[in-house]
């Protein structure tokens, strides 16, 4: 198995083992958040990789915003064959040369990416994650806030 950057042909395959794996939700779109990913200059998607090189074995997220790392769209097409534990040592060496740290989220109901994660050695933060979704057209008003978001 060979890591290495996400080619722009293999996109569509990458998006097709997010959907397998259960990563996607029918709010965000996974076409969306790759492409920032690959063009922003804080972040990359990494891919496993059979030696002879056909098909994706599994697939990370990384990005960071100058402090914390951030891990994303972690997926495995062969789980329980070190896909994943490959894909996170790569991430986390790709994010080393720019912060101190790595951050993840998992949902509340996903008690095998939990124990997967415990195993690698994170922990659980003890803190609360906030959102609010952007308005596509906000308005801002004199006070420098934004109007018309939605939940």
């Amino acid at each position: 198995m060979r890591i290495r950057d996400l080619a722009a042909a293999e996109h569509d395959a990458a998006i097709a083992l997010w959907h397998a794996a259960g990563l996607t939700r029918p709010w965000n779109d996974p076409r969306a958040d790759l492409e920032r990913a690959v063009r922003g200059p804080s972040s990359t998607v990494l891919v496993a990789v059979p030696d002879d090189g056909d098909g994706l074995l599994g697939t990370v997220m990384a990005g960071h915003d100058g402090h914390r790392g951030w891990v994303y769209y972690l997926a495995s097409a062969a789980p329980g064959h070190g896909v994943g534990r490959a894909l996170m040592a790569a991430a986390e060496t790709w994010l080393a040369t720019s912060v101190p740290k790595v951050q993840l989220m998992v949902r509340a109901d996903n008690a095998a990416a939990s124990a997967f994660y415990e195993r690698l050695g994170y922990r659980r933060s003890d803190v609360t994650v906030w959102q609010r979704v952007i308005p596509a057209d906000p308005v801002r008003p004199t006070d420098g806030t934004l109007l018309g978001s939605q939940e």
